[in-house]
């Protein structure tokens, strides 16, 4: 195991706990205290993922994280006190991979650091195009298209989106679906996930009432319409 994390938390003995547990497990575990110091980092040495604090001095974590997925698509998982459904939300819709509420144990901290390196894993690992009557996802470029025409997603609708075209063909779960896409503590709520492929549909399918690429298989899950697929 040779995985890089860079851990960015101001509270030092946090930090070092933190590292002590990770390098305990096989990482390469580096420390900065503040967002731009992370930032830095990152534009250096590209890490594998990166566990990042809310409340930092100066640059909070929030735009810390949108800073950092410019310049990285390395997972982001929150590490924060914030525990409200609110705050929850808002770090996942800012395309986080993860949000873990502290205080934690280190026991959960590595199993959501396993999981999410394990999801990074099988995405670099699987199609990186999709292509099916109008539209054409390009998860390399992390580009969606209708028509030829560029569509602009927000974090959570591309990170459902990509998600259902690693797996084209393949019916997912509710669960599985809402435990990638917004985090294990949501599996139980699918009115998110109805919502969010409603505002897919709105997006991408010509007549959402009536979807052709988004497919639901009721009581289960959704999938993909495969390519090879009639039209």
């Amino acid at each position: 195991m040779n995985e890089r994390i860079l851990v960015i938390e101001d509270d030092e003995a946090l930090a070092r706990l933190i590292t002590l547990q990770l390098e305990r497990a096989g990482y390469q575990v580096a420390t900065c205290e503040d967002g731009p110091s992370g930032i830095d980092y990152v534009r250096t040495i590209q890490p594998d993922l990166i566990l990042l604090d809310i409340m930092l001095p100066g640059i909070d974590g929030w735009e810390t994280c949108r800073l950092l997925q410019e310049i990285t698509d390395a997972p982001i998982l929150f590490l924060s006190a914030l525990g409200s459904d609110q705050n929850l939300d808002r770090g996942l819709g800012l395309g986080a991979d993860d949000y873990i509420v502290k205080p934690f144990s280190y026991k959960e901290l590595l199993a959501r650091v396993k999981a999410a390196l394990h999801r990074a894993q099988r995405s670099a690992s699987q199609q990186r195009t999709y292509h099916f009557d109008r539209l054409t996802v390009d998860l390399q470029a992390r580009t969606v298209e209708v028509d030829g025409e560029r569509v602009l997603l927000t974090p959570l609708e591309y990170k459902l989106l990509a998600t259902l075209v690693q797996e084209a063909g393949s019916v997912v779960t509710h669960e599985a679906l809402l435990r990638r896409v917004w985090g294990p503590q949501y599996e139980d709520r699918r009115q998110y996930l109805k919502l969010y492929v409603w505002y897919l549909r709105q997006k991408i399918e010509q007549n959402p009432s009536h979807p052709r690429i988004i497919l639901n298989e009721r009581g289960v899950g959704y999938r993909l319409a495969s390519a090879s697929e009639p039209l």
